[in-house]
């Protein structure tokens, strides 16, 4: 996905529909998907997988040359095609065979599918709890079991790379949505919910920021990259809130603490909850500052405010585990799904930052990142009032220090210019004199007599 960047009264630019698919289908896009939608990235991934291997086709075609025989040519061809083919069955076959044992019971299948609708609507509500309750019905069994089968399917393969995990349960989840096809589409969009829930916690260790991938190395790279940006202030990033006002303070301090939040929650969408409540606080924050709805391009630069402001842990690891792991429907439409766009907008616009982004030129970004050059941070007013005697006797003297250095530094540069000056004048004066004892030299010799 890519995000304009605009410096102006704005502030940060991005247009909405670059939060969209890029294929055009009309859900949200991700970047961690190239721009697309989760539907979408997995059709294009499938064609892009389904060109490597018709490449590699091609290249053992070609590597085998011309053959004395017609017949032999012809039969070498054929070995390698179905070698292929056979390749090609086996590594697609894989997933789908996977999910069929674990959809597999001693029933007959369409008696297995004709189980499903017999349930009553109100067994699986929204209410987790009551949905767990439900699981010992005989009606609800089935959906237990496959669970179990997949729970203990992946607990039993830590060895699979994290993609693989990820696709056994998006398969997973795709085919217990067509199972309940029968049902009407908010009672089955509570029901994945709690599936989702019901699975994501107990596979939670087994599959959060596994060994197999490299996201404790990003976390650790992300958490460097927020720490050295520590010096970005709101006006920086064209923030529109005035954290001078109370309520704008209580509001910031509620989204802080979602986001801090989302690190200790299990279930994908639990973690999105924390992501939405955020982000509601930050539309609150802006609508009291600016007195009118808050604008997209304000909102994304409050969420990047507020992000390098906490630096959350393990963001880079919630964020897949999120992508790989949550309901797709959930991603690509609705409040959730806008909110959880954005703040991976925001990450990809933290990661990418520069001068220009912040109105600074190059030089001015390296001086910053490298504490060659420091700001001094203005306390809210609101924040100061309330604060202990000796918290604002603090403030005054780190004010005051301020000040000192602000005069130091200009004595400082004052001096170098006098004494380049002082060089300079030194050195003209001193070619003067050389310039006149070479236009009279009848008196240097007077003067050497």
């Amino acid at each position: 996905m890519r995000m304009s960047e605009k410096i102006g009264p704005r502030g940060i630019h991005v247009d909405q529909s670059e939060l969209l698919c890029k294929d055009g289908c009309g859900y949200y896009g991700n970047p961690a998907w190239q721009g697309y939608c989760s539907k979408c990235w997995r059709e294009w991934n499938r064609r892009r997988q389904q060109q490597q291997h018709d490449e590699q086709l091609n290249k053992g075609v070609k590597s085998e040359g011309p053959t004395s025989s017609l017949f032999a040519g012809a039969t070498s061809m054929l070995i390698t095609f179905s070698k292929f083919q056979e390749k090609k069955s086996s590594e697609k076959g894989r997933r789908v065979s996977t999910v069929r044992k674990l959809f597999s019971s001693k029933m007959a299948p369409r008696q297995e599918l004709q189980e499903l609708p017999t349930m009553s609507p109100q067994v699986p509500s929204g209410d987790f709890t009551d949905f767990l309750k439900s699981l010992g019905k005989p009606s609800v069994q089935i959906i237990q079991k496959r669970c179990a089968r997949l729970i203990e399917h992946l607990q039993a393969r830590q060895d699979l790379a994290v993609q693989a995990q990820s696709n056994l349960v998006q398969d997973f989840y795709q085919n217990m949505a067509t199972c309940s096809n029968g049902f009407s589409s908010e009672y089955r969009d509570r029901m994945m919910d709690n599936i989702e829930k019901f699975i994501m916690t107990r596979l939670y260790k087994t599959v959060f920021c596994p060994d197999s991938s490299d996201d404790e190395h990003k976390d650790l790279v992300m958490q460097q990259r927020i720490r050295a940006l520590h010096w970005v202030t709101p006006e920086m990033l064209r923030v529109p809130l005035d954290e001078d006002r109370s309520e704008v303070t209580e509001h910031l301090v509620s989204s802080i603490t979602a986001i801090i939040e989302m690190d200790s929650k299990r279930a994908p969408q639990d973690k999105l909850a924390c992501i939405s409540r955020c982000s509601r606080h930050i539309f609150s924050a802006i609508q009291i500052s600016s007195e009118e709805p808050a604008a997209a391009d304000d909102f994304l630069s409050s969420l990047i405010r507020v992000v390098l402001k906490v630096n959350p842990p393990r963001l880079h690891s919630n964020i897949q585990y999120i992508i790989r792991f949550c309901h797709p429907k959930r991603l690509m439409t609705g409040e959730a799904g806008y909110y959880f766009t954005n703040l991976c907008c925001a990450v990809t616009f933290i990661e990418k930052l520069n001068g220009p982004s912040l109105n600074l030129s190059h030089e001015e970004f390296d001086q910053y990142m490298q504490g060659r050059k420091v700001l001094t941070r203005k306390i809210p007013s609101s924040l100061l009032h309330s604060a202990s005697p000796a918290i604002r006797q603090m403030h005054r003297n780190l004010q005051l220090l301020s000040e000192l250095r602000e005069r130091q530094d200009r004595i400082i540069s004052e001096a170098k210019t006098l004494e380049k000056e002082l060089r300079e004048w030194t050195h003209s004066v001193k070619e003067e004199v050389e310039e006149t004892i070479r236009k009279f030299p009848f008196c240097n010799t007077l003067n050497a007599e």
